[in-house]
């Protein structure tokens, strides 16, 4: 019975049916317009999650070695030091790492994006840039100066779709509360100011048990919103450019300025 059915489907087919649905493809798109950019003169706008390059914002860096550990490529390379600092009201001394390379060797990265992922404090970032290439592959090998130009390319995340769920907001802090279990009887409270304990005495067996109670914590600081300060956006920008900085990475530092300036104007 198979051979019979694949056999009357033979029969049915119409010669040139795949060839004239080809030609009908072809004639759709012949119809259509260009759109071609005319590339380098025009540039393309992409979108903000476009895997371009990797950007690095230095200050966000911790030295934790998550990224280079999870590189598939092992193409992250990250070298730094210990330094030991005495603390300005007494205490023990703390020893801090201090980054001295963080360099990232695009020869032999594959973009797959693992050390963006895993890095929890926001220092790497992806980038659209996309115009770095070399005619020596050496050169590929970027240290943290460069990465840190890049970082000014970045683009803010895109806006919730139509429909998506707002990200859920952060649950309010534990109420403090104080309880006492007996075993029999009624229990007598008392605290104290220092350490916010209350004890409660059972009245049958006289067993006593110690309830401490966290003491609240104060709301940090509203964050003040400042705007950019325009002077110092136009100094930096003007003498970015005239070191011939690209226009994009010019407006990033000068951004970047403009806000510090603006901040330690509002603080006073």
């Amino acid at each position: 019975m198979a051979t019979d059915e694949l056999q009357q489907r033979k029969d049915r087919v119409v010669p040139g049916l795949g060839l004239l649905k080809g030609l009908t493809v072809t004639l759709k798109r012949m119809l259509r317009p260009a759109i071609t950019q005319r590339y380098p003169h025009v540039k393309p706008d992409l979108p903000a999650r476009t895997r371009g390059v990797i950007a690095l914002k230095e200050a966000n860096c911790t030295v934790c070695y998550k990224c280079s550990r999870a590189c598939p490529d092992w193409c992250v390379y990250i070298d730094a030091h210990k330094e030991t600092n005495e603390p300005a009201g007494g205490g023990k001394a703390r020893s801090v790492k201090i980054l001295d390379r963080f360099a990232i060797d695009y020869a032999l990265c594959m973009y797959c994006g693992i050390c963006v992922e895993v890095c929890p404090f926001d220092a790497l970032f992806w980038s659209p840039e996309y115009e770095y290439a070399e005619y020596d592959l050496h050169a590929l090998l970027h240290e943290k100066e460069r990465l840190e130009e890049w970082s000014y390319t970045v683009k803010p995340p895109p806006e919730l779709e139509i429909g998506a769920e707002p990200p859920p907001e952060p649950p309010p802090e534990p109420a403090v509360e104080l309880a006492a279990a007996g075993a029999k009887g009624t229990a007598d409270a008392a605290t104290s100011t220092s350490d916010a304990a209350a004890t409660a005495r059972d009245g049958a067996g006289g067993e006593r048990m110690a309830v401490v109670s966290a003491a609240p914590s104060t709301p940090a600081a509203p964050k003040v919103e400042v705007a950019p300060d325009q002077d110092v956006y136009d100094k930096i920008f003007a003498e970015e450019v005239a070191k011939g900085t690209p226009e994009r990475v010019a407006q990033g530092k000068a951004k970047r300025a403009a806000m510090l300036a603006a901040r330690k104007k509002a603080e006073g």
